[in-house]
């Protein structure tokens, strides 16, 4: 029952969020979404009657109210201060211990349990547009990924400029794009969806339209679009991505029907240099405050 009020409260608080991590299609979302709202319930149970004291103190100790009694020599109980040290550190632990089961439970390394192989995607984050390549189909795909419902998606993830976040809401755990380095995140859609994905981190001019589409697809669907697909784009080579990877904003999607498969390990350990990321606006600077490494 008080999960069920903390969840009605919080739909009716957050009804902005539709169709958002609110609204997961997928079990590391729904994962996700639990956290939250296990987390919420919690902290509701402190506030919730903290407010109602806060409520009643003012009308029991109300200065036309006789009865209430005054102590102005007062000055320590032992009770009260277990009360008041005991109620956070129990809200510290139940919190810690909803994180730290959620944390290992949703390790974005750890293979979801499928019956199915899951589906190999390398994604290269650019200035500002997101490479999706398909190694196992030999196709490639620029602001819009499709992947088969019901299977699961491994996702090997680096950036071609500066540090940036992949993020689905509705798949949920975002994860950062480093230059240099590759991420791993494991996602799942249960059901065919059109879906949402963006970038979460600032990283420059063309940030707020970094943005790709996401379709859920049947998996015989999905595979009549990646045999449709194969050959019958551009080829995705070294010169060609040197031409992706010029800064470009609002990028409509484009699907390339061969990738050389040595490219996302070239863009990864940067054989192929890096994109010129973001520039300052005044010329006289001579420096970028651009990440090339380690972990935040």
């Amino acid at each position: 029952m008080a999960r069920r009020a903390a969840v009605g409260l919080a739909a009716a608080g957050l009804g902005g969020c539709a169709r958002g991590v609110l609204d997961p299609v997928g079990p590391v979302g729904a994962d996700d979404s639990a956290i939250f709202f296990d987390a919420l319930m919690v902290m509701l149970v402190i506030v919730i009657p903290t407010i109602l004291l806060a409520f009643w103190m003012a009308w029991r100790y109300r200065a036309s109210n006789p009865k209430a009694e005054y102590l102005p020599n007062w000055s320590y109980s032992g009770r009260i201060e277990a009360v008041v040290w005991s109620i956070p550190i129990l809200t510290i632990m139940f919190i810690g211990g909803i994180i730290w089961i959620g944390s290992y439970r949703l390790d974005p390394f750890k293979p979801l349990p499928s019956k199915s192989p899951p589906l190999e995607v390398q994604v290269v984050a650019l200035d500002w547009k997101w490479l999706f390549i398909y190694p196992q189909q030999g196709i490639a795909t620029v602001n819009q990924l499709v992947v088969p419902a019901g299977t699961p998606v491994h996702f090997s993830i680096t950036s071609a400029s500066v540090f940036n976040v992949f993020f689905v809401p509705r798949l949920g755990s975002m994860i950062y794009a480093m230059p240099g380095m590759v991420s791993q995140l494991n996602l799942q859609a249960d059901r065919p969806a059109l879906l949402f994905g963006q970038s979460a981190q600032f990283s420059g001019d063309g940030f707020s339209d970094m943005q790709f589409q996401v379709r859920s697809v049947a998996p015989a669907e999905f595979q009549a679009w990646a045999q449709a697909a194969r050959g019958a784009g551009p080829m995705l080579d070294p010169a060609a991505y040197a031409q992706l990877m010029r800064q470009s904003q609002r990028v409509s999607p484009v699907t390339y029907g061969g990738v050389d498969p040595q490219l996302f390990q070239a863009v990864a350990t940067q054989a192929i240099g890096p994109g010129p990321g973001p520039q300052p606006e005044n010329p006289s600077h001579s420096g970028r405050e651009v990440s090339t490494g380690g972990r935040r």
